[in-house]
């Protein structure tokens, strides 16, 4: 029988959380409408950068967009990440590709966006899930949930974490749950795991 443990882990599992959003802003990066391959307006670029932050949130929500537009708050989480992306004032930075058609122009803007929209909402997906299972849980559960995260998974972490008592992974527990399908994600990306299917679920296996 799964532990609690097991079915969270299974829950916030690479598959069932980058991978459900990554599909899902693949979609909205096929299905966005551009009229143009270059745009030297402003203006422009502004409301294009608007659009497609709401058109792929909308994709990722799986909601239909018959909610008021505002044009600010999408054109905000844009150039919030164009700026971690190409650093201060990355949207002038990404308008000069748009503009020319550099480096792969429109598309490279928007990919980078898609990118990083991918790494927030699984990352609010697998935090979601982690709080609401820790909340609910006893202070002699958690410690019980600790043991058994370090016996099945602890040689997953480096070693200098995990000797002892693993002090400085119990107390920062729950970010070492948040990070866990970040590991597991790039463990199988190293190894070239397999993604099989069974009868009603996805897994991999190395």
């Amino acid at each position: 029988m799964k532990s609690k443990l097991d079915k969270l882990l299974e829950d916030i599992d690479p598959v069932n959380t980058y991978d459900v959003v990554s599909s899902r802003v693949d979609s909205a990066l096929i299905s966005f409408k551009i009229n143009a391959g270059i745009i030297d307006d402003w203006n422009e670029y502004e409301d294009l950068l608007a659009r497609f932050f709401r058109h792929t949130q909308n994709k990722i929500l799986n909601i239909r967009d018959f909610c008021p537009k505002d044009k600010a708050f999408d054109l905000g989480g844009s150039v919030y990440i164009l700026n971690k992306e190409y650093g201060d004032s990355g949207d002038k930075a990404a308008f000069e590709l748009v503009r020319t058609g550099q480096r792969g122009g429109i598309y490279s803007v928007l990919k980078k966006i898609a990118r990083h929209m991918i790494e927030d909402y699984a990352g609010r997906m697998i935090s979601g899930g982690i709080h609401g299972f820790w909340d609910h849980l006893s202070i002699e559960e958690k410690f019980e949930v600790m043991d058994e995260y370090l016996s099945k998974h602890g040689h997953l972490l480096p070693s200098e974490l995990t000797e002892g008592y693993a002090g400085r992974i119990r107390m920062n527990f729950v970010k070492v749950l948040e990070e866990h399908p970040r590991l597991i994600k790039n463990i199988r990306k190293q190894q070239g795991g397999v993604l099989i299917r069974t009868s009603d679920k996805k897994k991999y296996v190395p």
